[in-house]
C-alpha cells in the first residue's frame, strides 16, 4: 500500500527534464541561501584560486625571489599577497612569466573583490519581513457565522505600511470533459489590507455561499487534500522598500471548533503587551459555538 505523503513546499519539488545551469543561477542561489552558504562559497573560491596560482608559480624556476626555491608554501603565500594586494616585500616576481602571472592574478583579485563586496552588500542590504504566521488555521463561529481564521504577527516590531494579504485555496476540480485538475481560488477576506502593520493581525474569511469552502466540512477538507497559500506584501518604513512573506497551510493544519487565545493586553503602566509565546496556541470552544455545515 502506497504511503500518502504530506504536500511539501513547491520550491522543494523534484523537477525532471530541465537542463541544469548552476552558474547562470548562482547569484539567485547565493541570495536565497544562508550566510553560511555564502561564506563557504567565497572562502572556497578564494582558497582554490590561490592554490591554482601557487602551482603556476611553482612551474617557474626561480620565478619568485627572496624565498626557498620551489616551495609550495612560499608560492601559496606569494599568491595570497598578490591576490589580496598585500605585498609584504619578502617575496617578489623575477622572471617575465612570473610578472605575467602576477598581472593576471591581480586582475582576478580586483574582479573577485568587487564581486564578493557586491554579494555581501546585496545580501546584507536585502530587506526581509520578519512576519510570523500561526501554525494552524481555525474554523469557528464569529457573530453567528462560520469563519476560518489564522493569525499574522510582526516579530520585528517595525512599521510595515500599506500591508496587504491574499489567501488562495488549492481545490480539486473536474472539467466537463472529465479532466481532473487543481485550481487556485481566492478567498474573500473581511479585511485584506491595513494601513500600518506593527503587532498582530487576525485574518478572517467568512464561509458563506460564495466561499469555495461552503460545501466542505472537516472530512471533505481532508479527503480533497485542500491547501491554502498565503502571500503578504507591504512597504518597510525603515528601508522604504517592498517586503514579502509567504506561508502554506495544509489540510492537516486546520483545527475545527478551536479559537486562538488572546495574546494582547496592557502592562501596569498602560503600554501594550504581546505574548508571542502563546502566538500559536488555540483552545477548543463549546459545542454550541462549533461551526456546522
Amino acid at each position: 500500500m502506497a504511503t500518502q505523503h504530506r504536500p511539501t513546499d513547491p520550491r522543494q519539488a523534484v523537477r525532471i527534464g530541465l537542463k541544469l545551469s548552476p552558474l547562470t543561477d548562482l547569484y539567485y542561489h547565493l541570495m536565497r541561501g544562508s550566510w553560511l552558504v555564502l561564506a563557504v562559497v567565497l572562502s572556497s573560491v578564494y582558497l582554490v584560486t590561490n592554490v591554482v596560482f601557487a602551482f603556476l608559480y611553482m612551474t617557474q624556476a626561480e620565478g619568485i625571489g627572496s624565498g626557498p626555491e620551489g616551495g609550495f608554501m612560499d608560492a601559496f603565500a606569494f599568491s595570497v599577497q598578490t591576490l589580496s594586494t598585500i605585498g609584504y616585500g619578502a617575496l617578489a616576481p623575477r622572471t617575465g612569466m612570473a610578472h605575467t602571472l602576477v598581472t593576471l592574478e591581480s586582475m582576478v583579485g580586483l574582479i573577485g573583490t568587487a564581486l564578493a563586496t557586491g554579494l555581501v552588500f546585496s545580501k546584507f542590504a536585502q530587506p526581509r519581513a520578519k512576519v510570523l504566521f500561526s501554525n494552524t488555521m481555525v474554523v469557528q463561529r464569529r457573530n453567528g457565522k462560520p469563519v476560518v481564521c489564522f493569525r499574522v504577527g510582526n516579530a520585528r516590531g517595525n512599521e510595515i505600511i500599506e500591508a496587504s494579504l491574499r489567501i488562495s485555496a488549492l481545490v480539486p476540480e473536474v472539467t466537463l470533459e472529465g479532466e481532473h485538475m487543481r485550481r487556485l481560488v481566492d478567498l474573500q477576506l473581511l479585511r485584506a489590507t491595513t494601513p500600518m502593520f506593527a503587532m498582530t493581525w487576525t485574518v478572517i474569511h467568512e464561509i458563506d455561499e460564495a466561499s469555495p469552502l461552503f460545501e466542505h466540512d472537516e472530512a471533505s477538507l481532508h479527503g480533497d487534500a485542500i491547501r491554502f497559500i498565503v502571500s503578504f506584501t507591504g512597504i518597510d518604513a525603515t528601508f522604504s522598500q517592498t517586503v514579502h512573506a509567504r506561508h502554506i497551510y495544509d489540510f492537516h493544519d486546520v483545527k475545527w471548533g478551536h479559537r486562538f487565545v488572546d495574546i494582547v493586553d496592557n502592562t501596569d503602566d498602560g503600554r501594550l503587551r504581546i505574548d508571542y509565546q502563546r502566538f500559536h496556541d488555540t483552545v477548543p470552544i463549546d459545542e454550541a459555538s462549533r461551526p456546522t455545515r
